[in-house]
């Protein structure tokens, strides 16, 4: 590039009489997030503790046994392929072909979705309800701002669910910033790069503020007091590091080959029964901190 040539022009600022009308939409779609995803939690807690308190106890049987975690967690399988394969939709798109933030779902698949994802969580599959989740709530976002609002643009309802989906999800608007920043950046349109994160901003920070008033998250590991630094910790940190990385590279190179295999099986219930049977046998071998959300247990 020459360097005496001009640099390209910055895209102008949006005005704030552009940008205010934003937030209360926002916000609203932040909140309603923060709400499907805290009572989807909720009653997959109370299921679990149906599941894996009360139903064994009643049955003499070892919460946390290995047998429980087998019958439990292949039956969970089964429940999920029997209400897929049941509901309207089938459950959306196979998730692991789709990213997190990805086009509107028919509303008409959310119920079905948020079934299955509350029978995954209550029977200890040991998975995050990020993907789930946020597709419901862009599908329900969509479907219901392009009603109220025709006139505005159809991403707009999928930037402002995710984040407040995200948000909600990580209890901070950071997270959301983060993620969106990559596909917002990489989108052609009029505006300013930071001015169109603004209304996803506001929704993250709506869905983080409903999680945290209304559930009180925390991340604490109940971890013993740091005493400080020690030149030991540099070795171990780069072991643990590239253990880490190595570790997330093989699952990477793993995660084709396990999906076409259980695709070969071709009928989804059996697909997601011996799913859970191979969930089972993985969480006997390494004992129930592998279930549910581990850092919860």
């Amino acid at each position: 590039m020459d360097p005496e040539s001009p640099a390209p022009p910055h895209p102008p600022a949006a005005p704030a009489r552009r940008l205010l009308p934003l937030v209360l939409p926002a916000i609203a779609v932040g909140v309603v997030c923060a709400l499907v995803l805290l009572g989807v939690s909720l009653l997959a807690e109370q299921l679990q503790d149906v599941l894996w308190e009360t139903l064994p106890d009643a049955l003499g049987v070892g919460r946390f046994s290995s047998l429980w975690m087998i019958v439990m967690l292949t039956a969970t399988g089964l429940a999920v392929g029997l209400v897929l394969r049941a509901v309207p939709g089938h459950g959306g798109p196979d998730p692991a072909t789709t990213g997190l933030v990805d086009a509107p779902m028919r509303p008409g698949i959310i119920p079905g979705l948020l079934l299955v994802t509350t029978l995954a969580l209550a029977g200890g599959v040991s998975l995050g309800p990020e993907n789930p989740i946020t597709a419901a709530n862009i599908a329900l976002a969509y479907w219901l701002g392009r009603r109220a609002a025709p006139g505005a643009p159809a991403d707009l309802w999928v930037a402002l669910a995710a984040a407040g989906t995200i948000g909600a999800l990580f209890g901070t608007p950071i997270a959301a910033a983060l993620i969106l920043s990559e596909s917002l950046a990489s989108q052609p349109g009029p505006g300013a790069f930071w001015d169109r994160l603004f209304a996803p901003l506001a929704a993250g920070t709506a869905g983080a503020l409903t999680m945290s008033l209304l559930a009180h998250p925390s991340f604490d590991l109940s971890l013993p007091a740091y005493s400080g630094p020690h030149w030991g910790d540099l070795l171990s940190a780069l072991l643990i590091a590239s253990a880490g990385a190595l570790l997330g590279l093989l699952a990477v190179y793993a995660l084709p080959v396990a999906h076409r295999a259980f695709r070969a099986l071709r009928y989804p219930v059996l697909a997601l029964t011996v799913g859970g049977l191979v969930l089972g046998l993985l969480g006997a071998l390494g004992g129930h901190l592998t279930l549910f959300k581990g850092w919860r247990r």
